[in-house]
């Protein structure tokens, strides 16, 4: 493998302003072949990346929080991909969207709009952040009829968490932790709740890297959930608000490898994991992962159709490949300073194809 190829590629993008900073993972059945680091993780504070720097997960959230939780569940029957929301939640019965199944949430089914800034709303209000945020939930039009088309949306997720803090009686962040990353031993996957009191003697504080200057809040955001609408209710949502480095992702991404090739796994039930990233009808999105899209898939041109993975806003991305056992993890801060920045989009496909010719 070529590393000082791929290393003179990561440095031509930084140069180039893709990103001021990563964290590279690259793994051929569960053996890592290269794990770097490369630029700045504060560009303000000339701080230089490591490599087990913490990044703002984004939408990293959904796979490998939100949908791992759900697995659970249903490996316990409390719930099954075809229970709807109505027989879930009360507050859903009498509204249209009462026969939305766990299934359709997971793959964007649903019929509810991709995004809404609920924090507009929710930030004024003089109520509870996180029953605001259900209530406008309940009273959101559904955008298509239900299992009619995939619509990647953030608000299915938000309701997701909804339903594993009903069941389980616990918090998603605390619920994932138990179940599936203490059990893994992942010690670098975590909410940061900004209710609590800052500690900045939190293992992690020193590790934080930063993502935009943000104009409404008026500060760089370090270690603070870049999501407007995680923030609004406290930085723990089903849809963002996760934080991890490379070292965990790539642990999780090998447990859900070992459940898709139906090798023994620590805590994740391969048979309700394969039913999860079976593809159906509607689009790319299989049951809370990503998989390659025919064409300018994120993932490049080499990982196979049976691939899993997902994006996420503030630069990061994971993929796996069942046929061939890679794993690449990708973490930028692209967003640091500016969101606008989004050169990312035409390196990484680049960069892993790069990766993947070297690798095989």
């Amino acid at each position: 493998m070529d590393k000082d190829r791929i290393d003179r590629t990561i440095k031509q993008a930084i140069s180039k302003g893709v990103f001021p900073g990563a964290v590279l993972l690259c793994a051929v059945n569960q053996k890592i072949v290269l794990h770097e680091s490369y630029g700045m993780a504060n560009v303000f504070k000339q701080e230089k990346m490591r490599k087990d720097h913490i990044f703002d997960l984004a939408s990293l959230t959904k796979p490998l929080a939100t949908a791992l939780a759900i697995s659970k569940l249903i490996e316990w029957h409390q719930v099954s991909l075809d229970q709807t929301l109505g027989s879930i939640l009360t507050e859903f019965k009498s509204t249209e969207k009462t026969n939305i199944t766990i299934d359709m949430l997971l793959r964007h089914t649903s019929g509810f709009p991709a995004h809404k800034e609920y924090f507009k709303k929710i930030i004024p209000a003089n109520k509870n952040p996180n029953q605001y945020l259900r209530h406008l939930l309940v009273h959101e039009v559904l955008e298509n009829k239900i299992d009619t088309c995939q619509v990647y949306s953030d608000l299915g997720f938000m309701v997701l968490s909804w339903i594993i803090e009903t069941i389980t009686g616990q918090r998603l962040d605390r619920f994932v932790s138990d179940q599936v990353y203490t059990p893994l031993e992942i010690e670098d996957l975590f909410f940061i709740d900004l209710n609590q009191k800052k500690d900045r003697f939190h293992p992690y504080a020193q590790k934080m890297v930063a993502t935009q200057q943000c104009p409404w809040r008026r500060r760089l955001l370090v270690g603070e959930v870049d999501d407007e609408n995680a923030w609004a209710v406290g930085g723990i949502q089903g849809h963002a608000g996760l934080f991890g480095g490379a070292g965990g992702i790539y642990t999780l991404c090998c447990e859900i490898l070992n459940a898709v090739q139906n090798t023994p796994t620590t805590v994740l039930a391969p048979d309700i994991i394969k039913r999860f990233v079976v593809r159906k009808n509607h689009g790319d999105m299989v049951a809370g992962f990503d998989t390659p899209s025919k064409e300018n898939s994120a993932s490049g041109r080499y990982f196979s159709t049976l691939s899993l993975g997902h994006l996420g806003f503030t630069g990061t991305s994971f993929w796996i490949d069942p046929e061939t056992s890679v794993i690449i993890v990708l973490l930028t801060n692209r967003g640091h300073p500016l969101r606008s920045n989004e050169g990312i989009n035409i390196f990484r496909p680049q960069l892993h194809d790069l990766i993947y010719s070297e690798l095989m």
